[in-house]
């Protein structure tokens, strides 16, 4: 699997500042027993899974003790992305034992449930493998986490469906009522976008999914039908994709899909399944952390 990228952003870096500063408020009040002590101390998996996380310790050690982090070191063991077996090692720290004690839930706190959506984006990929047809996510997302999340989709085989509003525009039933249809909604957002911008248009009857093509949409999210349905639908929307003069081809996209039935909806002809299963329905992925040694 290729490995996913995050960049550490400043907004990144403010928000990993502002989550430790959550749990240590005014101070931590155990580090007195550990102060002027070395640690030596290891991530563990605690369950078999897909990790991810490990980006992130370097950077909110940084955020606790300054850019360079002085008398800590870090060690990835291993990568985002990988899959991990309960009992495995995958990262070793050393340096003051209260600092590593201070930064120990928040790194492990968001470690856990990003591994976790990776681990369950990974399962759900796994049931499309061979099929051509990739999984996305959705903007069901915690906020504050919406990056992170994210990667952690990509960490596990997903793909990134909008990051946010200003990605895409995805026209659904009330902006297509609103705005008079879906040529009209159309039109209006290709002629006043401020930048260049994808046009989604969501279809629940074979009606709207053609009108939507034919419209000139980029995209269409056919949302609950069934995989019946559209192997006799996915044809019909590609021969009139073919029809529009100088247009892109469009991207048929199936969502409301229960995770059992990807395989069945993969088969039908489409591109992408959406689904915010691994963000809503994923259980965080047990690790922790153990002191090696400390003097």
């Amino acid at each position: 699997m290729a490995r996913a990228d995050l960049s550490i952003t400043p907004r990144l870096r403010r928000q990993l500042g502002e989550w430790l500063q959550e749990d240590l408020g005014r101070g931590d009040l155990s580090a007195t027993a550990l102060r002027g002590r070395e640690g030596e101390a290891q991530w563990q998996a605690k369950a078999d899974g897909m990790f991810c996380g490990g980006v992130l310790v370097e950077p909110l050690l940084q955020e606790l003790l300054g850019p360079s982090a002085p008398g800590l070191e870090s060690r990835v063991l291993v990568h985002d992305g990988t899959p991990i077996e309960a009992g495995q090692r995958l990262l070793e720290l050393r340096g003051p034992a209260d600092q590593l004690v201070a930064m120990e839930r928040t790194a492990l706190n968001l470690a856990m449930r990003l591994s976790g959506i990776a681990t369950a984006t990974a399962a759900l990929v796994a049931q499309l493998e061979g099929t051509g047809v990739a999984l996305a996510d959705t903007r069901k997302t915690t906020p504050g986490l919406r990056e992170l999340e994210k990667y952690a989709v990509r960490c596990g085989g997903g793909v990134n469906h909008r990051m946010g509003l200003d990605d895409a525009a995805m026209l659904k039933e009330n902006h297509l009522a609103w705005a008079g249809g879906v040529t009209a909604a159309i039109l209006a957002v290709r002629s006043q976008a401020p930048w260049p911008a994808r046009v989604i248009v969501e279809a629940e009857t074979d009606l709207e999914a053609i009108a939507a093509v034919q419209a000139g949409a980029d995209g269409v999210l056919l949302d609950e039908f069934s995989p019946e349905e559209l192997v006799a639908l996915v044809p019909r929307l590609r021969d009139h994709a073919t029809r529009r003069r100088g247009a892109a081809p469009v991207v048929l996209e199936a969502s409301g899909i229960q995770p059992s039935a990807l395989a069945a909806y993969a088969a039908t002809g489409i591109d992408l399944i959406s689904t915010s299963a691994p963000m809503t329905r994923s259980s965080w992925l047990d690790l922790s952390m153990r002191f090696t040694s400390a003097g």
